[in-house]
């Protein structure tokens, strides 16, 4: 393993166990060159993942891209960096396990928002925003209404009758926009 600090390919490795979720090996390494410690990280893989993206192009899958898009999403929130590995995880075996080497980025970008809206409504909506492309607040409302098990804020009901929110606030069912 190559010295980060350094450069140099010999480095040792001085104490190794699993993560708390056991989906990796985390190793302690020491460089006898420049004495520098770092810790890496020995994950299994069943399979060379590559992403076919909306523009036709291949790329191959990368799964620090994936944490890295998460944790934007996660930024702020309560959610504490080993439920972000378990979340990035869970969708690296589903994606290996579903058999295919060649992954279109939409099955990525739909089981994370899967994952997320189990883990953080905030971090969900996050992420939907850029994945979905939001150009205006009513594609908000849409993700809020559907996380709230409700329709659009405003919406008229189902059944027709006006929305027991818009009246209580003064407003009749043809004054809402």
């Amino acid at each position: 393993m190559k010295c980060p600090h350094c450069g140099t390919n010999d480095t040792q490795v001085k104490d190794s166990r699993p993560t708390e979720d056991n989906t990796a090996i985390r190793r302690r390494r020491s460089c006898p060159d420049c004495a520098g410690r770092f810790t890496t990280f020995e994950r299994v893989q069943l399979r060379e993942l590559t992403v076919m993206k909306r523009s036709g192009r291949r790329v191959p899958f990368d799964r620090d891209k994936l944490i890295r898009s998460v944790q934007i999403a996660v930024r702020k929130r309560p959610i504490d960096q080993d439920r972000i590995e378990r979340l990035v995880s869970t969708i690296v075996r589903g994606l290996e396990s579903q058999g295919e080497n060649e992954v279109p980025s939409q099955t990525i970008g739909e089981m994370v928002m899967d994952e997320l809206r189990k883990l953080d409504p905030v971090a969900y909506v996050r992420f939907a925003s850029v994945y979905k492309n939001f150009r205006e607040a009513r594609d908000f409302e849409t993700v809020l209404g559907e996380i709230s098990g409700g329709g659009v804020t405003g919406a008229r009901p189902p059944s027709g009758k006006p929305d027991e929110r818009m009246t209580s606030m003064g407003l009749a069912p043809d004054e809402r926009h």
